[in-house]
């Protein structure tokens, strides 16, 4: 897939836990893990916004776009 969810590494970096996102965000940890994965076809923008003022980031620093070869 051409997008990178990089979700995980920022997490990491802030040293946040996935499950406080979760919960600050309104979803389950089941979906979030989804998210992580790259295994969601679409994110909506409110969702996005959640992550990125929990994180304090920009959504380009959670995704990238790396064509296929």
């Amino acid at each position: 897939m051409p997008i990178i969810v990089k979700l995980d590494v920022i997490l990491a970096e802030r040293k946040a836990k996935s499950k406080d996102l979760a919960e600050y965000i309104g979803i389950t940890e089941a979906n979030l893990s989804l998210l992580k994965q790259g295994k969601v076809k679409g994110v909506r923008f409110d969702t996005l916004q959640r992550i990125c003022e929990y994180l304090n980031c920009q959504p380009g620093d959670l995704l990238i776009f790396k064509p296929d070869e």
